[in-house]
């Protein structure tokens, strides 16, 4: 397989868009109203939880927090955008110039990139006034329920996966900028590489590519093909072979690559059984250290069940971008708690809805703690609303991310995708399993 090595990347090296409509009408139905009430300046309190996990799932993966504080960065209302509001007569005149002047000016708090989180894990805390908050609602939870539903994917593929390498390779599965951003979810999770070229890009994701069956069938013979893909790119290139008889394929490969071949890659039939006479026949021609690659239609439960065969690598597409069942978090964005008045001193006031159906949210501005047993393995998440007990005071959670208006959190993906990993290795044993159960800790409210 051929791989491009990305070397450091700095930052983002494309322009950001304005991010001001990512948003919902009703955002600015509520702005427009507070602001006109004289209640838009009152401190306020937003948290992001989800009331469950997804049905079966042990545990969530926090992801997208690095797209989130680039996206609160950019929420700018120009004149482009401005005029649109205008025209449609979305938002008054006195909100238009509140409106461009807008800049996030609060706090926000979060577990940082890469943890995992359970059933009302105050996963991020917003605080400002309510109209600077409130606007980032939608755009919080659209990066946030998708990259985190991708990321979960991918941790359970990784860990199914164990020591053998992931290779993302939905970009053709799903919306063009929604690749991107899968792509860069899949790393945290534990993917080692990406076919999607824009996330190379963009976030230094390593890149990989191999050969589709066009170009085997553009030749006059599939031996044509293999010698122009290993003129060209060399001994080390991946082979795909099961365009026409796989036997007969790995024979002309090796033939024609030598016992250096990099790999040969499998895309249909039953895996696991042409996997072993793949690896039969490669070692019986010498090629002992020619790896498989299989990809067509992964999930994580192909990929548990491909464990005993000799597979050297998985390259997943469809289950990964759609989040192997589960394309959402069902993540919400709540008040739970806001000033009495707009003076900067007045206290905070814990603010809950009643709901039936489940749609229940507890008041309060939350601190969050992992307790763990005595073997250092999780065994508990403990939310709490007010001081935290001392024997869980360096146990928190939440981090710090932006003060003030500006962040101060910002991290590599290396340096998330290895949080992950450690994060994961610190839960109890049964929440690698696949099978279907309750999350892995109980949640507790002190």
């Amino acid at each position: 397989m051929n791989t491009a090595d990305p070397g450091p990347v700095p930052g983002l090296p494309v322009d950001v868009p304005s991010t001001a409509l990512f948003t919902d009408h009703y955002e600015l139905t509520m702005l427009q109203a507070a602001l006109h009430a004289g209640t838009a300046d009152r401190r306020s309190v937003f948290e992001v939880f989800t009331r469950r996990l997804p049905d079966g799932r042990r545990y969530g993966v926090v992801a997208g927090t690095g797209r989130v504080l680039d996206a609160v960065e950019n929420f700018r209302f120009d004149a482009p955008v401005l005029d649109f509001l205008r025209e449609r007569r979305i938002v008054d005149e006195p909100t238009l110039a509140w409106l461009a002047d807008y800049r996030f000016t609060g706090d926000i708090w979060g577990y940082p990139e890469g943890e995992v989180y359970f059933p009302g894990s105050p996963l991020l805390r917003v605080e400002g006034s309510f109209a600077e908050c409130v606007l980032l609602e939608t755009v919080i939870l659209s990066i946030l329920n998708h990259d985190s539903a991708i990321a979960a994917a991918a941790s359970r593929m990784a860990s199914a996966a164990g020591d053998r390498p992931l290779i993302e390779m939905g970009a053709r599965r799903t919306h063009e900028l929604a690749a991107v951003a899968a792509s860069r979810a899949a790393y945290v999770g534990g993917f080692a590489t990406t076919s999607d070229l824009a996330a190379g890009f963009r976030y230094g994701i390593p890149t990989v590519g191999t050969s589709a069956h066009a170009f085997t069938l553009l030749h006059d013979s599939e031996r044509d093909a293999f010698r122009a893909q290993v003129d060209s790119l060399g001994a080390g290139t991946t082979l795909l072979v099961d365009t026409y008889d796989v036997a007969e394929a790995v024979r002309a490969a090796v033939d024609i690559a030598g016992p250096e071949l990099g790999a040969v890659r499998i895309d249909s039939g039953d895996l696991l059984l042409v996997a072993h006479r793949v690896r039969d026949q490669l070692d019986t021609l010498g090629a002992t250290g020619t790896r498989i690659v299989v990809t067509s239609d992964l999930d994580e439960y192909a990929i548990a069940s491909l464990a005993a065969a000799p597979v050297d690598a998985y390259g997943v597409g469809t289950q990964l971008v759609t989040g192997s069942g589960h394309p959402t978090c069902s993540m919400v964005y709540k008040l739970v708690a806001r000033a009495g008045s707009a003076d900067p001193k007045a206290p905070l006031v814990p603010v809950a809805k009643k709901a039936l159906g489940g749609k229940t949210s507890i008041g309060g501005r939350k601190w969050a703690a992992r307790r763990l047993d005595a073997y250092g393995v999780a065994e508990a998440e403990v939310i709490g609303t007010g001081p935290v007990p001392a024997e869980l005071v360096d146990q928190q959670l939440l981090v710090e991310l932006v003060k003030g208006g500006t962040v101060v959190a910002r991290e590599t993906l290396d340096v998330v995708r290895d949080r992950h990993a450690s994060v994961r290795a610190g839960l109890p044993l049964s929440a690698t399993q696949l099978s279907r159960g309750e999350p892995v800790i109980p949640t507790e409210y002190v």
